[in-house]
């Protein structure tokens, strides 16, 4: 009677649960995807990223630094499904070391270069003009590092083209990224400050006082790839999501420039 009271119990549980053929399956977590970018992008693929898993995709994790930091990075070994550069160099440094799938390598978004001023300074500057720089008050002039940072070294080659390099180098404060630089500005810091026009979009504590001629250095170039063995799954979706009219919408937004 024990015997036959228990067996009774132990069927009824397995039906409740629904641990017998005709239960439904359970929904698979798609997983998790990591993207390396250049800090200007941050904003506009955060938004992107959660757009993507709303709609069902994988959680996205970011890794936002300058270029060659994440670059290098990459170099030593870390685990990344994608890589989003500020310029066509670090990723030439990452593909000729052979870790991207070279077919996925698209150079999606463009940008502006910019001088911007704490926005309490209401100041505005021709940049086609010969003493523009005058117009700036004494101080120290934020920009990435030249020598590593993509917005610094589209910011040289500008003011070297524009004859004032020699000048504005004494005056230099080299940040390692481009939200470092901008930060400096904001903080006041630095009496100017030569970012993205993305990022001047952002920040608003600065104010945009001149945009520099697209003709005085090389174009700005966002190149995106997926890494070596990743081409697949969520990673794939994820890529095609962001050259996708949705995810040209959410760059758009932020005022990048997306190629056809």
């Amino acid at each position: 009677m024990q015997f036959t009271l228990t067996r009774r119990v132990v069927l009824s549980c397995i039906a409740a649960f629904g641990l017998g053929a005709t239960a439904p399956a359970m929904a698979q977590d798609p997983g998790e995807i990591t993207v390396f970018a250049a800090a200007s992008l941050t904003n506009a693929l955060q938004e992107a990223g959660d757009a993507f898993t709303k709609a069902g995709g994988a959680k996205v994790k970011f890794s936002f630094a300058s270029s060659s930091a994440l670059a290098k990075q990459i170099e030593s070994g870390a685990k990344v499904q994608i890589f989003a550069s500020a310029d066509e160099k670090w990723m030439d440094h990452v593909d000729k070391l052979d870790l991207i799938e070279k077919s996925s390598r698209v150079p999606l978004l463009g940008n502006r270069l910019a001088l911007v001023v704490p926005a309490t300074a209401a100041l505005k500057v021709d940049m086609e003009a010969k003493d523009w720089l005058s117009k700036l008050p004494q101080g120290r002039i934020a920009t990435g590092d030249p020598a590593h940072v993509p917005v610094g070294r589209y910011a040289q080659q500008a003011l070297t083209k524009m004859g004032a390099w020699a000048d504005v180098e004494p005056r230099l404060a080299r940040a390692d990224n481009v939200r470092n630089a901008l930060a400096l500005v904001e903080r006041g810091e630095a009496v100017a400050g030569i970012v993205y026009s993305t990022d001047a979009a952002v920040a608003k504590q600065v104010a945009t006082a001149g945009t520099f001629p697209a003709s005085s250095h090389e174009a700005i170039s966002y190149p995106f790839a997926i890494m070596k063995g990743e081409d697949k799954g969520e990673a794939r979706k994820f890529f095609n999501f962001l050259a996708s009219a949705d995810g040209k919408a959410i760059f758009t937004k932020y005022g990048f420039s997306t190629s056809k």
